[in-house]
């Protein structure tokens, strides 16, 4: 990916968009000197655990849909950032693998999606445990921009992101 490229991709969180302090390399060598990488699933684990250990910049990892992403559980509180990548709007996979690594596994690092994510997902993507996008999609991207995003304002599912005091999710939480 070129400089160009990399430049181009927009990061959004809850709270607008922001630079991205990470590059994806598909190795530690092929990113130089950068202080925060993204490395391909079979790259990060190809890396000794020494490395990733004692490395004095963030290595994060990429994991696509069709990717496992058990070989990570072990290792969850040493990953600063994991991208479950979105190739297509309707491949659902890796909202199944945001919801075991943050609600199952507890992983306590920034979970990002990559990819086209269309705009009536991205609500569904913060419920499922997602802190960050980088969307491609054009007209999400105008939208996300505009602050123009609505979510519904009852749910029947307990999620993370947007799940509101008086809707349904009252059912999984604790009695006070």
């Amino acid at each position: 990916m070129s400089a160009a490229e990399q430049n181009q991709k927009q990061l959004w969180g809850r709270e607008g968009f922001r630079d991205d302090p990470y590059i994806e390399a598909e190795s530690l060598d092929a990113a130089g000197d950068a202080p925060a990488v993204i490395l391909p699933l079979a790259a990060w684990l190809g890396l000794d655990d020494d490395v990733r250990r004692t490395s004095n910049r963030r290595i994060g990892v990429a994991v696509a849909p069709g990717e496992d992403i058990d070989p990570l559980l072990e290792k969850l509180d040493t990953i600063p950032l994991i991208a479950l990548q979105f190739p297509a709007f309707n491949d659902g996979r890796s909202y199944s693998k945001a919801e075991l690594l943050k609600g199952r596994h507890g992983f306590s690092g920034e979970l990002r999606a990559v990819g086209d994510v269309l705009i009536d997902q991205v609500v569904f993507m913060l419920r499922a445990g997602f802190d960050t996008l980088q969307v491609t999609n054009r007209i999400a991207l105008e939208r996300l921009k505009g602050r123009d995003l609505h979510d519904t304002p009852g749910y029947y599912q307990p999620g993370r992101g947007s799940a509101q005091a008086g809707s349904y999710s009252w059912r999984r939480m604790p009695v006070a």
